[in-house]
């Protein structure tokens, strides 16, 4: 896998398609990697005529680890966040996404339509806000802007995210536990075939798997705070993507989201939770690309897909 150096530590990367085409980034979720994005999509974005870059945040994949900021404590971030107090973290969301600039400057591109999924959302956001000049589109999927008193996870699926392995030290307790979690955020209406997913979550976990990174990133989002102010900033044509059945981020949040970008549009598919499933693959690849071509159907209302 290949690396190159951005904003002082090592990013592991990869590119799709022809490097003369139109650069679509893709930027990934909390504790995601490069090699989460499905295949299909993927496959799907080079056809459409884009060249496809993707990298592992700091923290997850084969990207640098902080290992040397230790293991966050979540439970007191979460109650000086309940009580407005200042958060001291590793990194913050606007570091990541001067990791993601530090990518595309690397791979000599100028400007690129950025599609970011969950925490990627968030990440590509501020990217949008902080780099207008770089940015061609943004894409936010199942993502948030972190307003205080928006809606977070359903109690039975924060119960299951603050669940341990039942061996850490075993990788298929492990695979097993990731599995479970994939299920329990996934669309139930479009559910991803299990020997699928769990091929999917053993790719990963065998790739790289680092709990601690994943908490390291949950106290960067934390400690960023909303994106409010920056959100009002954003110029460039802006898609909102969200699922109405989300579980993890409901879709309150993708509403709120596209409430505050100036012109943006909100696409909302029924049945879709927070994940990207094969059954959706054709019909997200659509909407990117007519968003990103700029051949979008005027729509003053949010769109809302209804399973076929």
């Amino acid at each position: 896998m290949p690396t190159l150096n951005a904003n002082g530590i090592r990013i592991a990367f990869d590119t799709s398609g022809d490097p003369k085409a139109v650069p679509l980034l893709l930027v990934h979720g909390l504790g995601m990697q490069l090699s989460t994005w499905p295949d299909e999509f993927v496959d799907g974005l080079v056809e459409l005529g884009f060249y496809v870059i993707r990298f592992d945040n700091r923290d997850s994949g084969l990207s640098t680890k902080f290992e040397q900021a230790g293991v966050p404590n979540l439970s007191l971030a979460w109650l000086k966040s309940k009580l407005g107090w200042p958060l001291r973290a590793a990194y913050r969301l606007d570091d990541m996404a001067d990791d993601a600039i530090g990518v595309l400057s690397a791979l000599g591109v100028a400007r690129a339509h950025v599609v970011g999924v969950s925490m990627g959302g968030m990440i590509a956001q501020l990217l949008a806000a902080g780099y207008p000049q770089r940015v061609l589109s943004l894409t936010s999927i199942m993502s948030s802007s972190c307003r205080r008193g928006l809606p977070g996870p359903e109690k039975k699926l924060r119960k299951l995210l603050a669940r341990l392995p039942g061996d850490p030290a075993d990788i298929e307790s492990i695979i097993d536990q990731g599995v479970d979690i994939m299920r329990a955020i996934g669309s139930p209406s479009y559910p991803t075939p299990e020997r699928l997913l769990r091929r999917r979550v053993a790719r990963s976990v065998r790739r790289s798997y680092c709990p601690s990174g994943v908490a390291r990133q949950m106290m960067a989002i934390a400690a960023s705070g909303d994106r409010c102010a920056q959100l009002a900033t954003i110029t460039a044509p802006s898609l909102v993507i969200h699922g109405a059945a989300d579980p993890l981020v409901p879709l309150a949040c993708g509403q709120d989201t596209a409430s505050r970008i100036p012109g943006a549009r909100l696409e909302v598919i029924e049945g879709m939770g927070h994940d990207l499933p094969p059954q959706l693959a054709e019909r997200l690849l659509a909407l990117i690309d007519a968003h990103a071509r700029g051949k979008m159907l005027p729509d003053s209302t949010p769109r809302l897909f209804v399973k076929q």
